[in-house]
């Protein structure tokens, strides 16, 4: 009778240490980018959905705040020690870069998604956010159109620090497909992975003029005051945001009570108390 053999010990000769690698890239925009993080408010909503409104009630009441949706976009740190306000989730890159890799030959998207990891949990995200409101279509069946309004930064840059599997990929090869991904995939709504123009991006060194000019005046402060008060970043959003606001304002002084002068009593428009 054939002797057995220990095919634990056997198995674990044959299983070698992996090796990784870290090395640091530094990313530019080359257009830019806009930032749609699920609203905090539709977060409460699935939680503990309130009462649903009758006719009277939504006919009273804004379908969309843009201020509050362009706040409610954004990634914000948590750190107040972070040099940014804003960040972008590390998946957001190491997904990018494993959906690159589809087009790229000799690599595979589900190695690189294994054999590439963002080492930052949260990337700080340099630039000054505007206020960007656009025309889209639901998701329903009819393709309802609807406003959307998101922050988008005309010009941002990041550092993000990436570990590797050091064996068979190299510096050069996580880089090239990094690049890659600035071109082909990028990041955010309306990237060219989804037939837009928005988020590509490109490699550049610490030193590079434009991405230490972001990084040095396009920081927390700036960031903070565009949190506040935004701009507005073209002629569509401009015009209506202006209609909005003097619309706002105009169909609230037509519901403001009238007083009639006499004794001080308050008569609702249409003489209705």
């Amino acid at each position: 009778m054939a002797k057995s053999t220990n095919k634990t010990e056997t198995l674990s000769a044959q299983i070698m240490p992996i090796k990784t690698r870290r090395i640091i890239v530094h990313l530019c925009s080359t257009s830019p980018l806009i930032m749609h993080r699920f609203a905090f408010k539709a977060w409460q909503e699935l939680l503990y959905p309130s009462a649903k409104k009758n006719a009277a009630e939504r006919a009273s009441s804004l379908k969309h705040d843009p201020l509050e949706e362009y706040r409610g976009c954004f990634y914000r740190n948590r750190d107040p020690k972070q040099p940014a306000l804003f960040h972008l989730p590390n998946g957001m890159p190491h997904q990018s870069i494993a959906a690159a890799a589809l087009d790229m030959p000799g690599a595979t998207r589900a190695s690189m998604e294994r054999w590439t990891q963002v080492v930052d949990l949260n990337i700080n995200l340099f630039g000054i956010p505007e206020m960007f409101m656009a025309m889209v279509r639901n998701s329903d069946i009819n393709k309802t159109p609807d406003v959307r309004t998101r922050p988008i930064f005309p010009r941002w840059a990041c550092k993000i620090e990436m570990e590797y599997k050091a064996d068979p990929l190299t510096d050069t090869n996580v880089l090239n497909l990094i690049g890659a991904a600035g071109v082909i995939v990028g990041f955010g709504d309306w990237r060219p992975q989804r037939g837009g123009p928005y988020g590509k991006f490109r490699l550049c060194e610490h030193a590079d003029k434009e991405y230490a000019d972001i990084v040095k005046n396009e920081g927390k402060v700036a960031q903070l005051r565009a949190f506040e008060k935004p701009s507005y970043y073209d002629d569509d959003t401009t015009d209506l945001m202006e209609w909005f606001v003097a619309e706002v304002g105009r169909r609230r002084q037509d519901d403001a009570p009238i007083n009639n002068g006499d004794d001080g009593a308050e008569i609702a428009p249409g003489g209705l108390q």
